[in-house]
């Protein structure tokens, strides 16, 4: 299948399309993801589909964002996702699983698969990660695939002054 990104034995990273926009929509409600990532809040299925149709455009222009579906493959069922965004800085990557989902390693094997296509399929040899320092999911994959911590303090975070951390990984 051509919007296969990258899979292992686990988790497939595949380019989002409409027919996940239900599962997008009710992944998105959780608590967590209403205080770490509002932006990516989706209060209606399409709300959801709108953003997909915007990310599914945004595959073929070299800035971006490039948001990939996350399935688990015993199931085939959506689960998350796991993002590039362009910063200041350079690249950033995001992710995101569903509150249903989560406590199972799926973060932490979504980045690690992610980092590897980076690797071996991109320029991209440096990736920055964010996360609210209060955030001790996002900071745990953070540090179990990799990333250095090189800043904590207060940043902008989402439009707002809050305490951030910021990580580094080298891909080589």
């Amino acid at each position: 299948m051509d919007n296969i990104l990258i899979e292992n034995n686990i988790l497939s990273i595949r380019k989002m399309d409409p027919s996940m926009a239900y599962d997008v929509h009710i992944n998105s409600l959780d608590d967590d993801n209403r205080t770490f990532v509002p932006d990516e809040v989706f209060e209606t299925v399409e709300d959801a589909e709108e953003t997909i149709n915007f990310i599914m455009e945004s595959y073929d222009n070299e800035d971006g964002p490039f948001i990939y579906a996350l399935i688990r493959k015993e199931d085939n069922k959506y689960i998350g996702h796991v993002q590039l965004v362009r910063i200041e800085e350079g690249w950033e990557i995001g992710y995101h699983i569903g509150k249903a989902y989560t406590g199972n390693g799926y973060a932490t094997e979504a980045v690690n698969l992610y980092l590897e296509y980076l690797k071996n399929n991109s320029d991209v040899r440096e990736v920055y990660g964010v996360a609210l320092a209060a955030n001790k999911a996002s900071r745990r994959v953070l540090e179990k695939t990799g990333f250095k911590l090189y800043f904590e303090g207060m940043g902008q975070y989402q439009g707002e002054e809050r305490k951030i951390i910021k990580s580094l990984k080298v891909l080589i």
